[in-house]
């Protein structure tokens, strides 16, 4: 999973370049797992493909994986709930709804926090659901937002929450958003640089950056 995972953030290899890799992490998850930690581990390959696909402009080819990796995690949550399984929903859904059409993401984007919360509840330090709720307040399009409340919720993360490196890059890139959002480039400045130093060619922190 995690040369798909770095791959992913990393972006300098095109989606077609990243398949094999999604391709090998299917397979180690079949020949290391069975029951809910393989439709987990196979919900999560379908999670970054998609994201692959989804910054290449590939949509119609992401939401694809998407609903695979909604599909997945259902089935785990009808025997086997739990944190994990929660997140995956969210995060698939999250990333389809930001595809549409915008029928769907107005009958689904509210899930999103709903299950991110869900996963929260089993798990408070689950970092990558609070990301999820914090989120919200960040990149939704106005008059929704909430910038000054999605820092504060973003920064909150960094003590509250159990991080793996890719919700490092998260959050860091999210709180630069965030300041970017609000004219305040002096304070955007540092947390870009951090997330960069975490994946440094990453182009959606770079361009930020720019």
């Amino acid at each position: 999973m995690l040369p798909l995972r770095e791959a992913v953030y990393e972006q300098q290899l095109n989606a077609d370049e990243v398949k094999p890799l999604y391709e090998d992490a299917k397979t180690a998850a079949r020949a290391n797992n069975t029951g809910s930690a393989l439709d987990l581990a196979l919900s999560r390959c379908e999670y970054l493909m998609g994201r692959a696909l989804h910054y290449y402009e590939r949509k119609d080819e992401a939401v694809v994986h998407y609903r695979e990796g909604m599909r997945l995690a259902e089935r785990v949550l009808e025997t086997a709930p739990s944190s994990e399984a929660w997140l995956l929903r969210a995060e698939n859904l999250s990333q389809a709804c930001s595809i549409g059409p915008w029928s769907f993401t107005v009958a689904n984007g509210l899930n999103v926090e709903k299950f991110a919360k869900n996963a929260l509840a089993i798990d408070s330090r689950n970092a990558a659901a609070q990301y999820l709720v914090a989120a919200r307040w960040v990149f939704a399009p106005a008059p929704f937002h909430n910038y000054r409340k999605g820092i504060e919720m973003m920064k909150d993360i960094l003590t509250n929450g159990d991080l793996d490196k890719d919700d490092y890059f998260n959050v860091y890139s999210a709180i630069g958003y965030g300041y970017l959002q609000q004219k305040k480039r002096d304070d955007a400045r540092p947390w870009l640089l951090r997330s960069l130093e975490i994946y440094p060619t990453n182009k959606f922190a770079a361009e930020l950056l720019k």
